[in-house]
């Protein structure tokens, strides 16, 4: 089979049969197109000219250019998944990529707020709201959810009217490969979406010239479903004065929110359950947070650190 056809024919299978999301589609082919533009160079256009060699020089050409190891391993990972795939496809009698190696990535621990800092960040949005502004409202419900249930924001943009049960105070969301959870939120994330819901959201509404938000709980200043990206730009606005490093973007919140729901005691496996993660390891990053956050108080605190 040609290489570029069975790219197309893979990302279709990532959609129709896995149900990955749109944005991890376009990881997968975007790291394709560069597979491809690297075999077209060397004069490769067939998948049975794909062997573990040609994956190899591909990733090593890719650490020559100074991309990073995160990226080298994500590459490596969609190079395997594409091979594992055609194999079974028989469109390869072996699986070319399975002894594909790729450095492992540098794991940095995620930016997380301290109690105070998000304190502070909601006392301002909540003071924004006195006046009684569509989007001020709007945008305090946006921070009180995504810190309650610590969603992802493309998750967030996602909820409906429907997914809301303000008596349960839970929300229904689709998180990644369509998998759908129930998560819990408290009291100040309730307030926050009721008063939204009654003052800010129908004025948002009213300023749509097609309806086209008329189901979504989160919309623009005209009237839409709110884009991730606006959100994007709502929190690192909120983030830019606040200490502490690391990406400024809603997933900030989400880390600080797992954080702090470890701090205060929660189990683990119901934090992972939360978060919506398939494996545990993924949530575990979140423990290494809470002891570096320990080690720092001790090295502050002990006379004898």
């Amino acid at each position: 089979m040609q290489l570029a056809r069975a790219i197309d024919d893979f990302t279709s299978y990532l959609v129709g049969e896995r149900g990955y999301s749109p944005h991890t589609v376009r990881a997968y082919r975007s790291d394709l197109a560069a597979l491809s533009s690297f075999a077209t160079q060397r004069t490769i256009d067939d998948t049975d000219e794909m062997t573990l060699e040609v994956y190899r020089d591909w990733l090593w050409s890719a650490s020559q250019s100074g991309l990073s190891k995160a990226t080298l391993a994500r590459r490596s990972a969609t190079a395997k998944s594409f091979s594992a795939w055609l194999s079974r496809a028989d469109e390869q009698t072996i699986d070319a990529a399975a002894r594909l190696r790729a450095p492992k990535p540098d794991r940095s621990l995620p930016r997380v707020l301290s109690r105070d800092a998000m304190d502070g960040v909601l006392d301002s949005l909540a003071a924004r709201t006195l006046d009684g502004e569509p989007v001020a409202l709007r945008d305090l419900a946006i921070v009180e959810l995504l810190y309650a249930s610590a969603l992802r924001v493309s998750e967030l943009v996602g909820i409906d009217t429907g997914d809301l049960d303000l008596d349960r105070r839970t929300v229904r969301v689709l998180g990644k490969g369509n998998k759908e959870r129930v998560v819990p939120f408290g009291q100040p994330a309730h307030l926050a979406l009721v008063d939204y819901l009654q003052r800010g959201r129908p004025a948002l509404a009213a300023r749509s010239s097609d309806g086209s938000g008329s189901s979504a709980v989160y919309l623009g200043a005209r009237g839409a479903r709110l884009g991730t990206r606006s959100v994007y730009g709502l929190v690192s606005k909120l983030l830019l004065d606040v200490p502490g490093s690391g990406p400024e973007g809603p997933h900030a919140f989400r880390h600080t929110a797992a954080t702090h729901l470890l701090d205060g005691g929660a189990d683990l496996r119901a934090v992972q359950e939360m978060l919506g993660h398939a494996s545990l390891g993924t949530t575990q990053i979140y423990t290494h947070v809470t002891t570096e956050r320990l080690r720092e108080t001790y090295r502050q605190a002990h006379p004898r650190a």
